[in-house]
């Protein structure tokens, strides 16, 4: 028997989408991992239950293969499945459909268990993933490093102040805010022109309350049949605490 598979659906309020009325990359993360969270509420394995354990779910990494945003006012279905695991990764999938039934996003992600006083990794307790009837595998599937920022590449930046705002129930940047902040590096006149086809991104530090982060983008030259951009997110320190690779398609009509 396969990993439960839990389902909700959601309609597209204007204050998440942006400014050609299509859901940001940021508030689609945040309805996938509402979707998560309802799922462990609902096996009894929620954020309280896990806290008891002195942990909590961190994301390391998503790969997001866009057919198309939902739009304002659409109403979607989001589905979601904790795959396999093994004794420090969790492997989940997401799925957002529209009212037709068809895909307009797959998301593949990993996951650990971090604990909250040390901010280590740990072992992920046998008692918190059993009630997803996830599959215990050696090696859970790995995902594609983001093409890194090379030293000859022109960067466009922008810098930030982390506020409290931005600071979720774990201590640390709220994820949705990275896309936020990687994206933002890159102009207006490109955004509103091009659509997102998928979107790989790795979190390697945490972003403290009132650090000082740089994003940094550029265009990369070197790749003949898609538009694909680079980013960083750095800290103070010169840390990089984000990677990420975007790939695009020019809007042709809209």
């Amino acid at each position: 028997m396969g990993a439960n598979i839990f389902s909700e659906k959601h309609q597209i309020i204007f204050y998440e989408t942006d400014v050609t009325n299509t859901v940001t990359p940021a508030m689609l993360i945040n309805m996938i991992i509402l979707a998560s969270e309802d799922q462990t509420d609902a096996l009894g394995v929620g954020a309280e239950e896990v806290a008891k354990f002195g942990i909590g779910w961190v994301v390391t990494q998503y790969k997001m293969d866009i057919t198309r945003l939902p739009r304002q006012g659409e109403t979607i279905k989001i589905s979601t499945q904790a795959t396999c695991y093994n004794r420090y990764f969790a492997f989940r999938e997401f799925w957002v459909h529209d009212s037709d039934g068809q895909e307009c996003v797959h998301v593949e992600s990993i996951w650990v268990t971090m604990d909250h006083e040390t901010r280590k990794i740990v072992t992920i307790p046998d008692n918190i993933i059993a009630p997803f009837n996830s599959e215990q595998v050696k090696m859970i599937p790995r995902l594609p490093r983001p093409k890194r920022l090379a030293e000859t590449d022109q960067l466009m930046t922008k810098a930030y102040r982390v506020r409290y705002f931005d600071i979720d129930g774990n201590g640390h940047v709220n994820n949705s805010r990275y896309f936020d902040w990687l994206l933002d590096a890159l102009p207006m006149s490109f955004l509103t022109r091009h659509n997102l086809t998928g979107i790989n991104i790795r979190f390697e530090n945490e972003v403290q309350y009132h650090h000082i982060v740089t994003s940094e983008a550029t265009l990369m030259t070197d790749v003949s049949d898609a538009i694909v951009t680079k980013h960083r997110i750095t800290m103070e320190n010169g840390d990089v605490a984000t990677e990420a690779e975007f790939h695009w398609e020019p809007i042709i009509n809209r």
